[in-house]
């Protein structure tokens, strides 16, 4: 059986993984001339995905890229003095087994993971796909193929070819991030980052063990959706200039790099409101099908465990596409949907609208910091519906027979 996936991000290179563990024929298209080196930012591995992590073999790549980071700088707009938080202490209230990582390395490891076994087709995208999965490509010749998935994020071109263009699939939840990739001139010492947090704004620096630069990243709040295309990358410099005039030298800096060049990254905090992520021959993994909302729902881990899904269910099903895509909406639906609520929920707190909310967030970090660690991870398990949402997802036993 014949499967093709755009994307060769975070869900494309895992799904590829696990289908041809289960023996598929797999091959995966990336629009990219290789794999992407964007300068991105650290996502996070939640226990589900570092067991699955673990299945694959990579789990001592993942633990000797993590980026360290185990101590905060907070400054409050407006405040003079600034606050110590230990971040150690409020990841393992979060998560019993938890990653913290740059996501290109994430997304390298992932690929070495599979690619001796896997097709990779770079520097192409798929320009047509056909109800009885004859696929058209903007340089490869027409294939056929027996699944379609598409993995290439929330801007996906496979769900614009088989849903229709964004408008109507996707919820502006309030906010916008961006990442930016500058030299490490700024002093951080080894696992610090600083932040600066003001009402409806924050930005913060960082940087990683293994890495000979820094990043950094605002998120900041906004009632109604900005003007811009998501390509334009003047305009979005521009926005960003604004949301930030004034707010303390030290950010001024970090924007001055701008100019430089570094990597970037802009875009809203969106979440795609598909009832059913599967059409046909086709269906979405990660952030084409569900996402929640970057950097506030969990979405890499909800990625990485939505693509081992995936391909457990074509499995189990012997390869028939409907019955699997049926069961993996099952398995993953009420998974997104919580996403989908957490992270909303997640944006209002991480991004106060008032000084007050900045107040209250700064001083709740404080307090975890001061608490000790089997009290605060205590009373943090007694919420699997918040902070230990993603924690208390669980990975089911999909058994590796390959289909014939």
């Amino acid at each position: 059986m014949r499967i093709l996936v755009s994307g060769a991000s975070i869900a494309g290179p895992v799904l590829a993984y696990w289908l041809t563990r289960h023996g598929f024929d797999v091959t995966v298209v990336e629009r990219a001339p290789a794999l992407r080196k964007t300068g991105g930012h650290a996502v996070d591995l939640f226990r589900p995905a570092m067991d699955i992590t673990e299945r694959m073999g990579v789990l001592p790549r993942v633990e000797a890229l993590k980026t360290g980071t185990t101590r905060m700088t907070l400054h409050r707009e407006g405040v003079r003095r600034p606050l110590r938080v230990d971040l150690s202490k409020i990841y393992r209230a979060t998560s019993d087994r938890h990653a913290e990582i740059m996501r290109d390395d994430l997304s390298e490891i992932y690929y070495d993971a599979g690619r001796d076994d896997v097709e990779y087709l770079f520097g192409d995208s798929i320009t047509g796909i056909s109800p009885d999965g004859d696929v058209t490509f903007e340089h490869a010749a027409p294939r056929r193929f027996d699944v379609v998935v598409g993995a290439d994020g929330l801007h996906s071109n496979v769900r614009r070819l088989i849903f229709g263009e964004e408008a109507g699939l996707t919820k502006f939840i309030g906010a916008y991030l961006a990442v930016l990739s500058l030299p490490d001139t700024t002093g951080l010492g080894d696992g610090e980052t600083v932040l600066h947090l003001g009402p409806g704004r924050t930005a913060g620096i960082y940087s990683a063990r293994q890495l000979d630069e820094a990043r950094a990243v605002f998120l900041f709040r906004r009632d109604e959706p900005l003007d811009y295309h998501h390509r334009d990358v003047a305009r979005q410099q521009e926005l960003l200039r604004e949301a930030y005039a004034g707010m303390h030298p030290q950010v001024d800096g970090w924007l001055a790099e701008l100019d430089g060049p570094g990597p970037f990254y802009f875009d809203s905090i969106t979440q795609l409101g598909l009832g059913s992520w599967s059409r046909g021959r086709v269906t979405l993994v990660g952030d084409a099908g569900y996402c929640p909302g970057p950097a506030v729902g969990g979405s890499t881990s909800l990625a990485v465990l939505g693509a081992y899904v995936l391909a457990g269910e074509l499995a189990a099903a012997g390869g028939d596409h409907e019955r699997a895509f049926a069961a993996y909406e099952s398995e993953m639906g009420e998974l997104v949907r919580k996403s989908r609520a957490f992270a909303v929920g997640a944006a209002r707190s991480l991004i106060p609208s008032s000084r007050a909310g900045v107040w209250a967030l700064a001083r709740g970090g404080q307090l975890v910091s001061a608490l000790p660690a089997r009290v605060t991870t205590a009373l943090a398990k007694l919420n699997t519906g918040g902070v230990r949402m993603h924690d208390s997802m669980r990975v089911k036993d999909y058994a590796v027979t390959p289909v014939g």
